[in-house]
């Protein structure tokens, strides 16, 4: 099975692209993904949310064997390129024309590798062969393992390794192996155990699971670190951001405080892990090098701390590195593998003369330069602060346009008015929910969320946001994920 990586709309864009003969220009289709799924909402491909721009395009705009097939039904007659209006009237009889053709030559038809989230244009990825049959599910209900369905002892075993960091002793598996009959026993017995784990140092303590799951998002370097075991040229202290990490990740509270949190945290013990909010008058005394300079009123949790806009800001006017690894690390999506496009009209605008309107670099821009629009009054190197003139001192390098650089932006096709709006776009959308969970499954089940995957994987991240299951909070997600099939079944 194809190893997939579910995005949403925005991660498709998708590029039913199309050449102009004539100006040889990109034209592309954001509405491609919700038209596709408009068709096939009920498919596995679909269930997560559309599919990535792979599934019509090999290296885009280059179309890969089941693009290929689209492109040939498509509006034949009609002048390219299509307009929007012109592609969405089209693309239904197209796919449709296409159902019963094999791609890949795999001896799977489009339709069904698509019902089941397949892949139709790769031939080593092929829908999942029936489950097992009553004589297996008979047979492995009796071995060791029950390798047909959720295996509570096998669950049991995992949760100690993957949450305590040890396995459980001979007496402990024995004792839980009486309750494997009456799911109401060992449900709330493997509830018990998970708790046990969720507070254990190796859990939550530095640099245990749950500190290592941010190195990708804080992306440490020791050399500049400052505060305690401080580097040779100290500038910004990452403690700061794994603690609010582990702190947003744990206990009973909002994930979404990643983005949203106006305060920090410290470590206050790691044997048992606890932490405290600071104040104000704490933070103002930390020394040079560890200060957090943003005013409360303008932060937005680990996307303005020292550390973040000192590594990702440091100089720059446009802080477009900035805005790529807050959207990579907190909603998924790398523009540089073209994930999450959604390019907004008339953009990107070049107001630093950085070259972003050539032809190689516009479309990505269109869709990363208004991303960067609301991180440019935070100042990045050394001062770490909010400064709405911050663009007049990059007039002699950038040019005089650059004070032109609005603080509004694009986030996911909704203009938001500074940084903050931006991060309350951003917490409180499907996407930031479902990269949370994304995290956790691969780290626990080793793996991208899978075709079969989809209907558990699903349920866990619309949770993650209902009220009235999860609300935001980890640790009940984290429930409800080592009772999934994905996690239990050996």
């Amino acid at each position: 099975m194809l190893n997939r990586r579910w995005v949403s709309t925005l991660g498709f864009v998708a590029l039913v692209v199309i050449f102009s003969s004539a100006a040889r220009q990109l034209h592309a289709k954001p509405v491609a993904p919700a038209a596709l799924c408009q068709s096939y909402g009920k498919t596995k491909t679909c269930e997560g949310g559309p599919p990535a721009c792979t599934l019509c395009h090999s290296v885009a705009p280059a179309r890969n064997a089941f693009g290929q097939q689209v492109s040939e039904h498509l509006a034949v007659s009609v002048p390219r390129p299509l307009t929007d209006q012109q592609f969405l009237q089209a693309i239904q009889t197209a796919l449709k024309a296409i159902e019963r053709m094999d791609a890949d030559k795999d001896g799977v038809d489009n339709l069904s590798e698509i019902e089941q989230g397949s892949h139709p244009a790769d031939a080593a990825s092929q829908p999942l062969a029936p489950g097992c049959s009553a004589q297996q599910i008979s047979a492995s209900s009796r071995s060791r393992w029950n390798v047909c369905r959720y295996d509570p002892v096998f669950a049991f075993r995992r949760i100690h390794l993957d949450f305590c960091g040890t396995s459980p002793s001979w007496a402990e598996v024995a004792e839980f192996s009486k309750l494997v009959r009456d799911r109401r026993q060992w449900e709330p017995a493997l509830a018990r155990q998970l708790d046990r784990c969720l507070s254990s140092r190796y859990w939550l303590g530095k640099d245990g699971v749950v500190w290592n799951l941010a190195n990708p998002k804080i992306r440490p370097i020791d050399s500049v670190k400052s505060g305690p075991d401080s580097g040779p040229v100290p500038l910004a202290d990452y403690y700061f951001d794994y603690d609010l990490f582990t702190w947003a990740n744990s206990g009973d509270r909002d994930v979404r405080d990643l983005l949203l949190a106006q305060y920090f945290v410290k470590r206050v013990s790691d044997n048992p892990p606890s932490f405290r909010v600071l104040s104000e008058e704490e933070l103002k005394k930390l020394p040079l090098g560890s200060g957090q300079n943003v005013p409360p009123a303008k932060r937005a949790g680990m996307l303005t701390t020292r550390w973040f806009t000192t590594v990702n800001t440091m100089f720059t006017a446009i802080p477009r590195t900035t805005a790529a690894q807050a959207y990579r690390a907190y909603l998924g999506f790398d523009i540089s593998h073209m994930e999450g496009l959604h390019p907004v009209p008339n953009e990107p605008a070049e107001y630093d003369r950085k070259g972003v309107t050539a032809p190689t670099c516009a479309f990505c821009h269109s869709t990363l330069d208004p991303l960067a629009y609301p991180f440019s009054r935070y100042n990045g190197i050394f001062r770490n602060d909010f400064a709405p003139d911050r663009l007049k001192s990059f007039v002699r390098i950038e040019g005089p346009d650059v004070v032109r650089t609005p603080e509004k932006g694009v986030l996911f096709g909704k203009e938001v008015k500074d940084l903050l709006e931006f991060a309350q776009v951003a917490a409180n959308s499907p996407e930031f929910a479902r990269n949370v969970v994304r995290d956790y499954w691969k780290l626990l089940i080793g793996r991208e969320p899978q075709a079969q995957d989809q209907p558990e994987f699903g349920a866990l991240w619309r949770g993650l946001m209902d009220p009235q299951k999860f609300n935001y909070r980890v640790e009940k997600m984290l429930h409800a994920l080592v009772l999934t099939e994905a996690y239990g079944r050996p």
